[in-house]
Order: structure tokens, then sequence, then C-alpha cells
């Protein structure tokens, strides 16, 4: 099955092919046509290209062994017998495309970036402190997020005809945080920085580091830190969202108060950024699900104040994502907030596809006001207060599920 396969990737650390390496630009054809690598139904991941699985009727995993780096995928989508709808998402369900419907005979021709990326880090001089690698968790082995290939997934009765891949040199936005930012491997868990691609133009790419349970302190002793700072150049962007782990007084080694320590490694994110010619963007953590009758009550307040003090004092953007999603959520309702959050609601921390989705066009409106993002936002226009509601939302799930919640809370 497609959904173990996409899990089951190659083991970090691969070597890439040195095939692959000089095969860029690489374009391929699913239905015979053109003059591109013929890919049929039944070519399997072979350490080069192929699909990862089989195809369920549904979906398929097709994936392409790279070096690290952003990389523009062009496909025409369509079929000449039938008609069709296609959503992509690539590498750890980062949302590209959403519901392009075709009809038969027609063709649509999209592209996106995607970042391509692995756990190696420079190696540290002899006798320096650091490491080789990002100290990844056993749960992120064999994640798409950290292998030595572009995977890409499309969903939803769909019809792909072909796609190239080719390196391109975009501004990259740098995502750090936690598991309300990160890609969420496996369905029904899903946060706002694997859709925010969906929103973008293929003029930029969204580079999503953030993961599950991380602190301010503990993205730096992860050496994550510098695996963004390894790979950032004049020019990129840094969205650092932190707050909801850093308040935990009961994990002592990784706790910051909001008074002291917040603000000084927020500061200390935001300079390593500058000296690289990098530009940091302070974003607010969305709040908890915690209704006291029609109202949200806030679980993050200082740390919300602390982020806003340090934005206004080292002139930077700030995108208040805690206040936008307040609103979301009570102009839903305490009846129909639940249904943007995981695990069936019963999860007031952790969100779907569906929340994921209101979050990011959150942040997406925010960026309208970056000038220099401005231009690559490309979706429509949104009122946190007047959310579409879920009916009118349609996030085509991926096979990979997990009844676990991801970590933190």
């Amino acid at each position: 099955m497609i959904g173990r396969a996409i899990v089951v990737a190659a083991l970090i650390g691969m070597a890439v092919p040195a095939a692959a390496q000089s095969a860029v630009p690489r374009s391929f054809s699913f239905d015979g046509s053109g003059d591109s690598t013929a890919v049929s139904p039944d070519k399997m991941y072979d350490g080069d290209h192929g699909f990862e699985g089989t195809t369920d009727g549904v979906s398929r995993v097709f994936s392409v062994a790279l070096p690290e780096g952003n990389y523009r995928v062009t496909m025409r989508i369509g079929d000449r017998a039938r008609a069709a709808d296609t959503s992509v998402k690539a590498e750890t369900r980062r949302l590209m495309l959403r519901n392009i419907r075709t009809r038969r005979g027609q063709f649509e021709t999209r592209s996106f970036v995607v970042n391509v990326r692995d756990a190696a880090l420079p190696a540290p001089p002899k006798n320096a402190p650091g490491g080789d690698r990002v100290r990844l968790f056993d749960r992120e082995a064999g994640s798409p997020s950290w292998d030595d290939r572009l995977t890409i997934e499309w969903l939803g009765g769909p019809a792909v005809a072909s796609l190239r891949i080719e390196p391109v040199d975009v501004p990259t936005l740098y995502l750090v945080g936690d598991s309300t930012v990160t890609d969420q491997r496996s369905e029904p868990a899903a946060s706002w920085g694997q859709m925010l691609p969906a929103l973008l133009d293929d003029r930029v790419a969204v580079a999503n580091h953030a993961e599950s349970g991380e602190t301010l302190k503990s993205f730096l002793t992860g050496l994550r830190f510098d695996k963004v700072l390894s790979r950032m150049k004049p020019g990129d962007y840094l969205f650092i969202q932190f707050g909801h782990n850093d308040q935990k007084e009961g994990w002592p080694q990784t706790h910051v108060d909001p008074t002291h320590t917040y603000p000084a490694y927020l500061r200390a994110y935001i300079a390593e950024a500058q000296r690289r010619g990098a530009h940091p963007v302070l974003v607010t953590s969305p709040e908890r699900r915690t209704f006291e009758g029609t109202r949200i009550r806030s679980t993050l307040a200082d740390y919300v104040a602390a982020a806003k003090r340090v934005a206004a004092e080292e002139r930077i953007p700030l995108i208040d994502l805690n206040a936008a999603s307040t609103a979301i959520y009570e102009a839903l309702g305490p009846q129909r907030a639940p249904l943007a959050f995981n695990d069936g609601g019963r999860d007031a921390t952790h969100h779907n596809n569906y929340g994921a989705w209101l979050l990011a066009n959150a942040v997406a409106e925010q960026m309208r006001g970056i000038v220099e993002l401005a231009p690559h936002v490309v979706a429509p226009r949104f009122d946190p207060a007047r959310p579409p509601l879920p009916e009118a939302v349609t996030i085509e799930p991926s096979i990979a599920r997990s009844n676990t919640r991801p970590v933190g809370d």
C-alpha cells in the first residue's frame, strides 16, 4: 500500500546516486506522450526514480533521487479519456496544488517549488563543538522530509500526464517552530506550515523545519537551527513561531520565561538571520481551543506580548496568528470549532486539514503586509472573522494515517 510505502523511505544519509545528481533538469511522462522518460504504472522506485508502492486507483506517490535544493516542478495535468480532479502534495504532505479539475481531453499546466533537504551538516573543524547531522527523533526515521529524494503525491481521482523537475534559485521561507507549524506526517493531523505552499506562487520556496515538541532551546541543541543557517542565503526569510512548549515549566531543560529568556532567544534567532542577509519575521503562536462561553481564553498572552515587543524594538515584521486564530475559533463557535482540530476535535491544540488551511490563509493574508512577500501570495483574501465552513473546504487526505497525537499540547 502507498500509505506504508511513503513512510518506508530510504535510510537518512544514503548517498545520492551520481546519475541523479547530474540528471537535472529531468522530465517524466506517464501517458506515453512527448520525449520525456516514459514511466509505466508498475515502475517501482529503484534508487533513481519510480513509484513508491502500488496504486490504489485514487493516488500515486512518485519519487526522484535529488540532492538538496529548491526545485520547480511543472506538471501537465489531465487525461484524454476522462475527467479528473487532481491535488498534489510533496515531501511530507506539503500541499502544492488543490483540486485542479479537468474535463476529458483537457490539460492544465501548473508549477510549484519544492524544497528538498537531508540531515547532513558541514562537519565542524577538528576539536570544535557541534555535529555533522541534525539530531533527529526516532519518529523521523524514513521521513520524506529528511531523505535523499523528492517525493510527490497526487490525490483525488487525479490525472498527471507528465512532470518536469528543474533546480531553481528563488527566495526561501524557512519556518522554525513546533507541532502547530510542522509538516505533520500522517492524517488526520495537519499544521499551517504544510498548507502554506499552496497559497504562494512558484517564485518562492517554503522550507518547513518546524518539528513537534520543539522549543527555542531544543531547536538549537538538536542542531535544527544549524541546518537552517547552513542553507540560508541573502534575501531569504526566517519565520519564527515558538511558545506552546517554551512556556512549560514542567520541561525545565527547555522552559523559557516570557520576561527574560524568551525575548533573548528570539533576538538571537533574529540576529543569526540578519547576519546572513535574511529577513526575520516573528509569528505569534495560535491559541488553544479553550472556550469560556463563546470567547476563547488566552493561554499564551505573555508570550504573544513579548513577541510583539521584540518585533517592535527590532523593527521587524510580525504576523499575529494568535489574534487571527482566536477570531477564527470564535467565529466558528464552540460547537463548530472542534471541526478544525485533530482527533475528531478531542485535541484542542493541533489541527486537521481544515483547521491548518484556515490558519495558513491567515498567515498568507498578513504576508500581504510584507512588501517583498506580498507579490508571492496568490490566495484569495481571507477574513479570520468570517472563515469558510468545513463543507466549503476540500483538502484531499493522504493515505498515510496514524492515531498517535503530535508531541506537545
